[in-house]
């Protein structure tokens, strides 16, 4: 059979890589550690486990360049949806009007796993090192309900309780995803909430408060202490989590491979906490680190409505709003902002992951902005054309390779153009619904909000001359 066939790349599943790409060593700068919020010193090894799986936390540090991937857990990705298949979108170029080869445009299909995103990739994995550790419950947040729902199924096939604290205005807008969850046995609670000390104080002052991702991760890790039994899974920010997404990149890269592309032109994500960009660009940006592929433009998309990478500050500050998450060096709006209620819920955290932070910050990566509207109104063309109803969040990379694509042809420029497709959209139609309707509108991050929200008497102070 042919490895190209009607714009899809097949990939054989004894060819999906047994290793992880860990960019930790390759980093233009070194990486800052974990700091714990209660001392403003380095978070010891002791600390970290009492939080996450004990392997994430070596996976977090280790400066090893491949990290192998358990067979057993490359035999479950293999048995649920692995590999993700690379499509070709030669209908969305038909409708740009860029037919021919001077320009393609691929994306790497994620939203065939079974809850419909990349998230699986890092939930299966901390749900198997959870159960290797005799851990009996993984507890979390969740903004639009994706990673809740991956987190869900992955706890679902180890035998793992699981606990989810959904920001409350995805919980208000996107059902679905709650009964996804609760379908494989989650427990599922608006946040902020009345179970928790961290949710109790923004709940008593306004019970229809939207909520954020840094209230949801505050509830989400102080429940998580509360026994030795219960480990907090995160599925954005840490190095562990963007480290487990690289298997999007490398399987991209063994399909272009096989149609001959050996050099793409630009690789495409949306950014909200960095996995799913970090998931198709870290394997990328080692080569660009590198000097392989030093022309390669790598760019990461942001709602302007949460824009942590274009109009936030590169700070220490606090992984959650009520402090007690472990304090990281990244790009951020504040650990106090609270996003408008934009549907692209997974793009809403105040901070970037600090891998992402590191390679933005030395030009290895670029960073945009995109309007509510515009996106969805892209993600509509998108579906039309190809077929698939894109996740509002998936919208801000198909609005960026329309984009490129456009550009491109409007210079007589030849271009190989990839994006990720993070996921689909299905459990989103309130999105499209509102665009329909006219009931869509667009946020603009004001600078007064972003002065506002950045306080600096109010972020940790951190001696870094101490590592």
């Amino acid at each position: 059979m042919s490895d190209y066939f009607n714009g899809r790349v097949l990939l054989d599943p004894k060819e999906v890589p047994t290793e992880w790409i860990n960019i930790l060593p390759d980093l233009p700068t070194p990486m800052t550690p974990l700091i714990n919020p209660m001392n403003g010193k380095p978070a010891p090894f002791e600390m970290a486990t009492a939080i996450f799986p004990t392997e994430c936390v070596v996976q977090e540090v280790s400066q090893e360049p491949l990290i192998p991937i358990p067979k057993k857990l490359r035999e479950i990705y293999a048995r649920s949806y692995r590999p993700t298949p690379l499509q070709r979108a030669l209908g969305l170029e038909k409708a740009l009007e860029v037919v021919g080869d001077d320009i393609q445009i691929f994306y790497k299909n994620e939203s065939v796993s079974p809850t419909g995103s990349h998230k699986p990739n890092t939930a299966l994995a901390q749900a198997y090192y959870a159960k290797s550790d005799g851990i009996n419950e993984l507890v979390t947040e969740t903004g639009a309900g994706q990673w809740g729902s991956a987190l869900s199924f992955g706890s679902s096939l180890f035998n793992i309780k699981c606990t989810v604290y959904m920001v409350r205005a995805s919980f208000i807008q996107k059902p679905g995803r709650k009964i996804l969850m609760r379908s494989y046995n989650a427990e599922v609670h608006a946040s902020p909430s009345r179970f928790t000390e961290s949710g109790k104080s923004y709940y008593n002052e306004d019970p229809d408060h939207p909520g954020s991702l840094g209230i949801a991760i505050s509830e989400a890790v102080e429940h998580s202490l509360t026994s030795d039994k219960i480990r907090y899974s995160l599925g954005s920010v840490l190095n562990f989590v963007c480290l487990h997404q690289t298997i999007i990149g490398q399987e991209t890269k063994i399909q272009l491979r096989k149609i001959g592309i050996t050099e793409p032109d630009i690789i495409i994500g949306c950014m909200g906490g960095g996995s799913n960009f970090s998931g198709l660009a870290i394997p990328y940006a080692r080569d660009k680190v590198r000097d392989v592929l030093p022309n390669l433009e790598i760019i990461g998309v942001e709602p302007r409505a949460c824009p942590s990478v274009c109009k936030g500050k590169y700070l220490w500050d606090y992984g959650d709003s009520a402090k007690k998450a472990p304090i990281l060096k990244m790009h951020t709006l504040g650990h106090n902002f609270i996003p408008s209620p934009i549907h692209a819920g997974g793009l809403r955290y105040h901070g970037i992951a600090p891998i992402v932070s590191n390679l933005y910050n030395k030009g290895i990566i670029k960073a945009v902005m995109h309007h509510q509207l515009e996106v969805i109104e892209a993600g509509l063309l998108f579906a039309k054309s190809e077929g698939i109803i894109p996740a509002p969040e998936t919208n801000h990379a198909v609005k960026e390779a329309i984009d490129q694509a456009l550009l491109a042809k409007e210079n007589n420029e030849k271009k190989v153009i990839v994006f990720n497709f993070s996921g689909h959209g299905y459990f989103d139609l309130l999105a499209y619904k509102e665009y329909m309707t006219g009931d869509l509108e667009n946020f603009e991050l004001s600078e007064k909000k972003i002065i506002a929200s950045i306080n600096d008497a109010d972020m940790p102070k951190i001696d870094e001359s101490q590592f």
